[in-house]
């Protein structure tokens, strides 16, 4: 119908259906005169209206009014306005009331006709508001003004008087009487409800309606914008007999209906006071999983990604990812010793990694279930990274091979902003994994909370509108139901590759953990459960009565698999140490020796060639594409760069071409996003050039250094911390084989990240033995352009460094490498673009990963004195944990009378100020590069090399803030305690910074007079 556009005569002759005609005019054709023979006019009228809802424009605006009409419920007789008269007379309107006269049924019998195509549409969009989906039959949402007759009272009993109470999908609503049910209506093409009838009474169009959208399934797909895809949907849930299932798979889906109730009610027998946050009440997930998996397998899907929290998560280990059972019985023992370094997690955070065959296709597939923290949704896009990542790295670019599952809570679905952030990241064209498939266990609680004051929206699942995801809800006590819903997913997944959402309607039979008294709070809804019986037993009776099994079997079944999980626990006393690393999540073969050790520790030289410095700052300054035209802006910056290199020397934005150029030339993929970091926030970066003349024609000149290097992925992020960040720690725990960057626009934006920093990036190895090399880059620094752009929250990071202050460490040959593989991450503030070279190839080169926390520059990005020589930068040299002095104090170490330990842009103003002072011989400045781990031997080596000196920390940020109470007790370490600390800089405050330009000029002279007052510390501690 799209492609049709429709000019017909006026109304008030078309509907006389007498004498008129009706035109159809398509695109590119000639047009034909279709004249109305004596009878109805309904096919062309039912044409004309479906036209008219694609678009209203396809029709005469006459048809236009009696449409509008006649869909707002209006009266027949009432549905037709009479248009202005043609020519200025009133001749057609005298033609039409003749006419109409003359056929005083024919408007009776097109608006009966579009009440029967608006209740079918009504179906189709509200027909899942009483739909039968709560199991406890408890829930009664008021989706109208009309009262709600759909509750506890109605169930087994709806009938066609319920309907006529319930108006949205009342036929009375749109003008149609109880004598017209018996009255035979045509079928429009949007509907497929009468299979091959074209026709049916209008009983038995309400009655097929009924049993497609308001019995145990509910279905929300209209809002959907695309035609084809409505369609699809259509077909899958109003064909006649469409949700059939053969034998076998009835038999399949007891079976593991069987293996989901039975593995909680083992491990709640044996295990009776352990918290294990058990799926009883939506034992349906089980089955629910593993039908998605088996459609996806058969579809090509080799590679499975699943997140969730801790409901029913040790239920999937066992019955989905196939985790020996032993393995998991032994988690509950608490006598085992772990093997590990690290805290470990508790059993219901672990992941999961599986290589099997799938029985249902035939076909290995690999299951991967990720580890995550309480903090509930945070998985999901982490989940979404790794699945990028690996659809990547094995030429996916549709998604056909690698897919994701995640599976929600209702509560945290609806209420945590990282499910919306996650699914904006569904279609973008860096982030987008071509589909996944949301499970919602819909418990209808949040931990005590009832659903009325956990959200605003009907469904927890209304966030998902926001992406046109269509969203099946399922009364999960019906298996069937759900193994149908879940097939359509798939297959939807498996062709539109977009997402699609599950709300599997259920309930909690426990507390919100087995220990947890949901009586308190829910006294009314825990009366029903404790009644409810359980849906194994539910189904079983019904595939019994329909003789798919005999009980016989089903005892069988049932003690088949008690003695397996019986076998298993016996097992599991065996184990007498905890190896955390069964339960990697992301596994990197070849990477680690066989006991998950590095294969060494030290680390080669992280400098190149000078052939390769020149090769790539030259494609760093050049256009490599023909007939490109760059903004002349542009021009002159790819000049500077070219001057630099010919200079032999580089600035902030040319040493990290340097680095990355480097690294894809060796075959390590790079892939940096964040917010405008194509550009850079500062206009510093430039690595996407853009056509002035040409739409979207862009050039990567990264992509350009070698024929068989690796790709360069730059991206410019949405508008998102939280999402983006954990998506690109996903994605960097895919392969350690690849440089991933996050860059925050400014460096407080980490703030809304918090959870992702927290719970993954900073204890990710200590609770789950991953390694990950993620790299933040975070723009920092002090220049007046107030509390919210200026500092990156250094202490926070600092904090959760595992250094410990008060112990000099052991001194050894690999001393510096050993340290950066016992730390929990690595933080640094480079002060020059040769160390920041450095230290992005040394995340690469190192034998192992660990996050990198970059500090970068604002100001600095321009200076002047921020640049770096080639030399420094040749084979043989490395990344400098300090950088000591080495003007005229070092020349005399006795004369020096302060040494200020520093780090990052403070450096360069430090070293003004001692200039304009004259005091270049008698203090000394130290910058500490890396701040963590810390570098307790150099600065030791630097404390004794100045015997006679006062110790001083100086820094920008204040004193509540930044560097200071993390390094002043190791400095303090290296001395042995027998020399203070001092400080300088500006004084505590609760805001970071100030937001006046003259204050922050005064603050900053303050600090830099008290850097060098060398009496201001005259009396000693």
């Amino acid at each position: 119908m799209s492609s049709c556009c429709y000019f017909i005569l006026p109304l008030y002759i078309l509907e006389a259906n007498v004498i008129g005609c009706c035109i159809r005019m398509r695109q590119n054709t000639s047009v034909a005169a279709e004249p109305f023979l004596n009878g109805t006019s309904s096919n062309y009228v039912e044409e004309m209206y479906y036209a008219w809802l694609e678009n209203p424009r396809n029709v005469h605006k006459s048809w236009d009014i009696f449409f509008r009409n006649a869909n707002a419920g209006a009266p027949p007789g009432a549905a037709y306005q009479s248009p202005p008269p043609l020519n200025g007379t009133s001749q057609g309107l005298a033609s039409f009331q003749t006419l109409v006269g003359a056929q005083p049924n024919v408007e009776k019998l097109v608006e009966d006709h579009l009440a029967v195509q608006s209740l079918i549409r009504a179906y189709q969009v509200r027909g899942h508001h009483i739909a039968k989906l709560d199991p406890l039959n408890i829930s009664c949402v008021d989706f109208d003004d009309a009262p709600c007759t759909v509750g506890l009272q109605n169930v087994g009993k709806r009938n066609m008087n319920l309907l006529f109470q319930y108006s949205p999908l009342c036929p009375c609503f749109y003008g149609l009487a109880e004598s017209d049910l018996d009255k035979v209506f045509r079928l429009p093409t949007t509907t497929f409800i009468g299979g091959n009838e074209g026709a049916l009474p209008l009983r038995e169009i309400i009655r097929r309606l009924e049993m497609a959208y308001c019995q145990h399934i509910g279905v929300e797909f209209m809002f959907i914008n695309d035609v084809e895809q409505c369609q699809w949907i259509r077909q899958k849930f109003e064909t006649p007999g469409v949700m059939q299932f053969s034998l076998e798979e009835k038999r399949t889906l007891l079976a593991r209906m069987i293996r989901s109730t039975r593995f909680e009610e083992f491990l709640q027998r044996k295990w009776s006071s352990e918290k294990r946050f058990g799926l009883e009440g939506c034992e349906s997930l089980i089955p629910a999983l593993k039908t998605i998996i088996d459609m996806s397998s058969q579809s090509g899907v080799e590679s499975v990604i699943m997140g969730m929290s801790h409901r029913g998560r040790l239920n999937v280990l066992a019955n989905v990812i196939r985790k020996e059972l032993e393995q998991i019985f032994c988690q509950f023992d608490s006598k085992l010793e772990a093997a590990d370094e690290g805290s470990g997690d508790v059993k219901y955070h672990l992941g999961m990694y599986h290589k099997r065959m799938n029985r249902v296709s035939d076909k290995l597939i690999t299951l991967s279930l990720v580890a995550n923290p309480s903090h509930l949704e945070a998985v999901d896009p982490v989940v979404q990274g790794k699945t990028k990542a690996e659809q990547f790295y094995c030429g996916d670019t549709e998604g056909k091979r690698v897919m994701s599952i995640l599976i929600h809570g209702d509560a945290a679905f609806a209420g945590q902003g990282i499910v919306y952030e996650t699914f904006h990241l569904s279609d973008l064209p860096s982030y987008t994994t071509h589909g996944t498939i949301h499970v919602v266990v819909n418990n209808q609680i949040g931990f005590t909370t009832d659903p009325r004051m956990a959200r605003s929206s009907p469904y927890p699942t209304d966030v998902a509108r926001v992406v046109n995801a269509p969203i099946f809800h399922v009364n999960a006590d019906d298996p069937e139901a759900v193994m149908y819903v879940c097939k359509v997913a798939a297959e939807w997944r498996n062709t539109f590759h977009k997402d699609v959402v599950i709300d599997l309607v259920c309930y909690r039979r426990n507390g919100h953990n087995e220990m947890d008294e949901p009586m308190f709070t829910q006294p009314l809804m825990y009366k029903q459960i404790k009644k409810q019986k359980g849906v194994l037993q539910k189904f079983a009776e019904k595939v019994i009565a329909e003789g798919v099994i005999t009980p016989h079997e089903y005892e069988e079944e049932i003690a088949q698999y008690d003695k397996i999980c019986e076998e298993a626990h016996t097992r599991s006393k065996d184990e007498k140490i905890l190896h955390i690393k069964h339960w990697l999540d992301s596994p990197w073969p070849g990477f680690f020796t066989l006991e998950g050790q590095p294969k060494s520790l030290s680390c080669p030289s992280t400098g190149i060639s000078e052939e390769e410095l020149g090769h790539i700052g030259n494609i760093a300054a050049s256009v490599p594409l023909e007939d490109f035209t760059i903004h002349g802006g542009l021009s002159r910056i790819l000049k500077g760069r070219g001057n630099m290199v010919s200079q032999r020397v580089c600035d902030w934005a040319l040493g990290e071409y340097m680095a990355f150029g480097s690294l894809l030339k060796d075959g390590i993929h790079v892939r940096l996003s964040g917010q405008d970091a194509e550009r850079g926030t500062f206009s510093h970066r430039h690595h996407v050039l853009h056509d002035q003349n040409v739409d979207k024609r862009i050039c990567i000149p990264m992509n350009h250094i070698s024929p068989n290097q690796a790709p360069y992925t730059v991206c410019n992020s949405s508008l998102s911390e939280y999402g983006v960040l954990g998506f690109e720690l996903g994605f960097a725990m895919a392969s350690p084989n690849a440089l991933v960057l996050w860059e925050a626009q400014f460096g407080d934006f980490h703030n809304t990240a918090q959870c992702i920093i927290d719970q993954f990036i900073s204890s990710g190895q200590a609770k789950w033995v991953r390694q990950n090399g993620i790299v933040l880059l975070l723009p920092h620094g002090m220049e007046g352009m107030g509390p919210e752009h200026s500092s990156a929250r250094p202490e926070r990071f600092l904090q959760m460094c595992n250094d410990d202050p008060d112990v000099f460490p052991k001194l050894s040959e690999d001393f510096a490498v050993r340290q950066l593989y016992d730390c929990n991450w690595i933080v640094v503030n480079c002060s020059n673009p040769a160390n920041y070279f450095h230290v992005l190839r040394r995340q690469i080169l190192q034998p192992f990963r660990k996050p990198l926390i970059v500090f970068t520059p604002k100001s600095l990005l321009r200076h002047p004195e921020a640049k770096s020589s080639f030399d420094d930068m040749l084979p043989g040299t490395h990344f400098k944990r300090i950088i000591p002095d080495d003007g005229p104090a070092a020349a005399s170490p006795e004369k020096v009378k302060r040494i200020i330990f520093c780090t990052g842009k403070i450096y360069y103003e430090l070293t003004r100020e001692r200039k304009n002072r004259g005091m270049d011989d008698s203090v000394a400045v130290v910058r500490i590069e890396q701040l963590s781990p810390f570098p307790f031997d150099l600065v030791k080596a630097e404390s004794d090399r100045f015997p006679n000196a006062d110790l001083v920390w100086c820094q920008e940020e204040h004193k509540n803030q930044g560097y200071y109470d993390y390094v002043r007790p190791r400095i303090r370490t290296t001395t042995n305690r027998t020399r203070p600390v001092w400080y300088a800089g500006r004084g505590p405050a609760a805001a970071p910074a100030t937001g006046n330009k003259q204050t922050h000029l005064t603050e900053l002279q303050r600090l830099l007079d008290s850097a060098f007052d060398l009496e201001a510390f005259s009396g000693k501690l």
